[in-house]
C-alpha cells in the first residue's frame, strides 16, 4: 500500500512567502473561521454566561478561527 502524499514545501523569503499559497490557505481559513465564530456569536450565543464558549464574543471568534485554522491545514488532505 503506497502512499501518495505530497507535502507543500516551504517558500523561501518574504516575498515569496506572501505570494504563496502556503501563507494564504491558513489565513483566509483562520479569517473565515474567525467569521462563522462571530456569526455563531450573534445569532445563537448564550447570554445567560452558562457556557464558557459561547458566552464570550471573543472567545467564540477565537475558536472559529483555531477550527477554520486546523481544517485547511491538515498535515496531508489525500490521505
Amino acid at each position: 500500500m503506497s502512499s501518495s502524499c505530497e507535502i507543500e514545501n516551504k517558500p523561501k523569503g518574504w516575498q515569496a512567502l506572501l505570494k504563496s499559497w502556503y501563507f494564504w490557505k491558513p489565513f483566509v481559513g483562520f479569517t473565515a473561521g474567525a467569521i462563522a465564530g462571530g456569526l455563531y456569536y450573534y445569532y445563537f450565543g448564550s447570554a445567560s454566561g452558562t457556557s464558557p464558549i459561547t458566552s464570550d464574543f471573543y472567545s467564540n471568534v477565537l475558536f472559529g478561527g483555531m477550527i477554520g485554522f486546523f481544517i485547511v491545514k491538515r498535515p496531508c488532505s489525500s490521505c
